[in-house]
């Protein structure tokens, strides 16, 4: 370690150790780099500690005690069924921990030095770390900014004990009586339906005409069904105002349609976006050319308006995912060690972890549409699956769309049972080219629910067995 003013040198410096930058780190490593990755937080980023790996923990759960207590069309009635949520928490940190190990594993093996604090740059060359114990600087040939973002903060809603993100959200010690959620998104969605799950009254309100905006309708129909299965009250075309903290506790005052509503609860979880951590770590002093909304401007190869740093994940366009993230990590290696690696998002899935599960991979209907392609259509709904049937969850259905002309697939969609799992084999599709024949001939195992992706296919080729 170097401190003061002399500075370490190192091939490349990655600025955040999510899962866009640990991965960047250890493929730059494999191919032969010395590479330092800084976090001032844990390794694994948002996604392994406060994200997707701790929310589909408590999803887990909360779809495992629903099913203990609503077994009956199954015939088994089951009596006396509590919840220790201070202990459901506790495993759920221990998935947490064994995964940010692994990762913190990964690192060392692959001789990446992991140095904790926070990263600030002094020139394009150069970034200074420092934590409550020391600072040093590295001198690097390549940098990969790899921030993250962090839980948009409404003003009229600031987080507090009772006004929480998504981060609050998933370390509650104790199952809330009710929650407001402000935003119907995927990450509204997922988490309050969990709570629900959990026997949490929960209002969610949402400002355009539909939850989880972005996805089709046809997909969306199925969430809000269980929705209101559960009792959830939905409100959209929604514009939460402000609160008043009362002795019933936080009552939100709201418009719908220019009426104004109030509804109040023990919570308020705020899930509206995330915002890029671009800020407060010296980029606006080397130059990098940036959007308005803080985003990092880059290539088809990750690379900035300066030639040797990259940005990845969050903090540069296109949907906020860790596979993306990882993914764009990858080729940022490859390229700054000379390979000519570039980025391409055609087979890139989209998931929502909701119930139904939703996932999405390629182009839609509505976009074939828009873009002037004629295509063929398959859908093949799970109520015609054998194996949904005896899993006793037969809802939704998957729809794969492909070139009229040339048979090949350019999409497909999912809503259902493992749809977080089904959209590979329409992802392996669209990536590779496959053509609704290639995948119609697939042979897939019987009785499981990856036949409806070959169902599909036969259906879109005319000759569909299990359809009229």
């Amino acid at each position: 370690m170097v401190v003061g003013d002399f500075s370490t040198e190192v091939d490349v410096v990655v600025v955040g150790a999510g899962p866009g930058g640990y991965v960047a780190a250890i493929r730059a490593a494999q191919l032969g780099k010395s590479v330092v990755i800084i976090d001032k937080g844990t390794v694994g980023g948002v996604c392994l500690n406060v994200g997707c790996i701790p929310s589909k923990a408590l999803i887990s759960a909360a779809h495992r005690y629903e099913n203990i207590v609503h077994s009956e069309e199954m015939g088994m009635t089951v009596e006396g069924v509590k919840v220790d949520f201070a202990k459901v928490q506790e495993w759920k940190q221990g998935v947490v921990n064994k995964l940010t190990g692994g990762v913190s594993s990964l690192l060392k093996g692959n001789k990446v030095q992991v140095v904790q604090g926070e990263a600030y740059f002094i020139d394009e060359n150069t970034v200074s770390v420092s934590n409550e114990d020391d600072s040093q600087r590295f001198k690097f040939n390549h940098c990969i900014i790899a921030t993250g973002s962090r839980p948009i903060e409404l003003k009229a809603f600031p987080y507090g004990e009772k006004i929480i993100s998504s981060t609050g959200a998933l370390v509650l010690q104790e199952i809330p009586k009710s929650m407001v959620v402000i935003g119907g998104g995927y990450i509204g969605i997922e988490l309050g339906q969990t709570y629900a799950k959990f026997g949490t009254k929960v209002t969610i309100l949402e400002g355009s005409d539909a939850v989880l905006p972005g996805f089709e309708k046809d997909m969306t129909r199925y969430v809000s069904k269980n929705l209101k299965k559960l009792e959830v009250d939905v409100h959209t075309e929604a514009m939460a105002q402000g609160y008043t903290e009362t002795d019933e506790g936080m009552e939100v005052s709201f418009t719908v349609k220019g009426e104004e509503k109030k509804v109040t609860a023990e919570y308020v979880l705020v899930t509206v976006g995330r915002r890029p951590n671009t800020d407060e770590i010296g980029l606006e002093g080397i130059g990098l050319k940036m959007t308005d909304r803080g985003l990092i401007e880059i290539d088809k190869q990750c690379r900035t308006s300066v030639k040797n740093i990259y940005a990845i994940g969050d903090i540069v366009e296109g949907f906020a995912l860790a596979h993306k993230a990882s993914y764009e990590g990858k080729i940022a290696a490859e390229v700054l060690a000379g390979q000519n690696s570039v980025i391409d998002y055609k087979a890139i899935p989209a998931v929502v972890f909701s119930d139904p599960e939703m996932s999405s991979v390629g182009i839609t209907q509505s976009e074939a549409k828009a873009q002037g392609i004629e295509v063929e259509i398959g859908k093949f709904n799970f109520a015609a699956n054998g194996r949904a049937l005896a899993m006793n969850s037969a809802e939704g259905f998957v729809k794969i769309i492909a070139d009229k002309k040339t048979g090949v697939v350019l999409g497909g969609q999912v809503v259902g049972p493992e749809a977080s799992n089904l959209i590979a084999e329409l992802g392996l599709a669209v990536e590779t080219a496959m053509t609704l024949e290639d995948v119609s001939l697939t042979i897939h195992a019987h009785p499981t629910l990856g036949e409806i992706v070959m169902e599909s296919a036969e259906g879109a080729l005319g000759h569909g067995v299990h359809q009229m």
